[in-house]
């Protein structure tokens, strides 16, 4: 398997004879296979599941239903799993195994009960630790679902946990379960630990929606990947948040600099679905003709071959420079600028309605709308839409309708 580059500015041509001119660069990364692609690799999951007394009754029921179908769709003898449960303590209900027993550990699920408290960093802790017992030549993702504030437990602990998780090579998902939340943590959680962030506003979607996380992870192929990339002289880094993911969701990116000189933007797994990350540059005068303004490379592990520290081949970055400028734009990477737009939008919305302005949060998520708009996203320019007049009309957004929002910045809305 290997690492499929392809970098493109929204502008490919510069002007001679403007001393700086500002392009945004997409760089789509995929784990490339010739063939259909086969998940050979051992997938290592663990489940960290809220089992509070405000889980009690059908919201348990269908979590403990949407676990045990995870459990049918791994590989006997090939795949491990481990199950972490907790209310205001954590305990390890399923300690990391290859899957051997399936019916065993079914009835393992369903016999757990709900009661007690929150404290969701009790359970990463645990979580973390039984997931790093089978890292090894694997795949390892953790499902992290809570329908709670973290009310026995430290919100900065979570963060913590997320980082040192990363730094492992394990990766975070998150499973907002209702409307009592907190959205801030749980989106943070899933940015920092590489995964991603799920909301079940209803019981009867956890199935749908650990299935759709489950197929999401099924298709990574590498992991630990770093974007790695060197600029040109008169070639910079925009100062301000310079980095952002924009597919398959929008996340802000922090970015170090390597002993080599190369900046490194931490990009985690890398699956078959296209990954697009989006560079903002500002380039200054260069001479007539075609310019290398970056050089990009992805470094990388293949748990399949049990090799580490691989690299990708170095991918130039080149643009036109000429006195006779006329624009050469790219339509997709136009649609990507828009993406981190509507993002970024929506949460300057958000923190507007924080501060009590409800009349500035309703012009930025119209504003965001009019983006989903033009980008084609249609689900989320209704819902932006919706939130925007109903704030307008002198009316308080549910917890619900929030946390609808601000997942409809960060992705294209899923069909339920």
């Amino acid at each position: 398997m290997k690492v499929f580059i392809q970098p493109a500015l929204n502008d490919a041509n510069v002007d001679a004879t403007q001393s700086n001119t500002q392009r945004q660069l997409a760089i789509s990364i995929t784990a490339d296979t010739q063939t259909e692609f086969d998940r050979s690799v051992p997938l290592n999951l663990c489940l960290i599941l809220d089992h509070s007394g405000s889980m009690k009754g059908h919201p348990l029921e269908t979590v403990k239903q949407a676990a045990n179908e995870l459990v049918d769709r791994l590989t006997p003898g090939v795949d491990r799993l481990s199950v972490v449960v907790f209310d205001h303590r954590a305990k390890v209900l399923i300690p990391s195994q290859i899957v051997d027993d399936p019916e065993s550990i079914k009835r393992q699920i369903k016999r757990l009960s709900a009661a007690g408290g929150t404290a969701i960093d009790d359970g990463m802790r645990l979580g973390i630790e039984e997931l790093a017992k089978g890292k090894k030549e694997s795949i390892s993702q953790a499902f992290l679902l809570t329908d709670g504030e973290n009310e026995h437990g430290d919100n900065q602990r979570c963060l913590k946990f997320a980082e040192l998780a990363a730094s492992y090579n394990l990766t975070l998902n998150a499973l907002g379960f209702g409307d009592h939340w907190n959205q801030d943590i749980l989106e943070q959680i899933a940015d920092v630990g590489g995964g991603t962030l799920s909301y079940i506003e209803q019981p009867e979607q956890a199935v749908d929606e650990f299935s759709r996380l489950f197929n999401r992870i099924s298709t990574v192929g590498l992991t630990n990947a770093y974007l790695l990339f060197s600029l040109m002289p008169k070639v910079r880094l925009a100062e301000l948040k310079p980095i952002a993911q924009v597919a398959p969701d929008t996340i802000e990116l922090p970015i170090q600099q390597e002993a080599d000189g190369r900046f490194a933007v931490r990009l985690g797994d890398l699956m078959k679905v296209q990954r697009v990350v989006l560079a903002n540059l500002y380039i200054g005068q260069l001479p007539e003709g075609r310019s290398a303004i970056a050089q990009l490379q992805v470094r990388y592990d293949d748990p399949g071959m049990n090799r580490t520290g691989l690299l990708s081949e170095t991918i130039p970055v080149i643009t036109n420079v000429t006195r006779a400028y006329q624009p050469a734009i790219n339509s997709q990477v136009q649609t990507h600028i828009l993406a981190l737009a509507k993002y970024r939008q929506t949460q300057l919305a958000e923190t507007k309605l924080q501060q009590g302005d409800r009349a500035g949060a309703a012009t930025l998520l119209q504003t965001a709308a009019k983006t989903a708009l033009q980008m084609g996203d249609k689900g989320a320019a209704t819902v932006l839409q919706t939130s925007a007049t109903q704030l307008q009309a002198g009316e308080e957004l549910s917890q619900g309708e929030r946390k609808k929002t601000r997942i409809v910045s960060k992705t294209v809305l899923q069909d339920s």
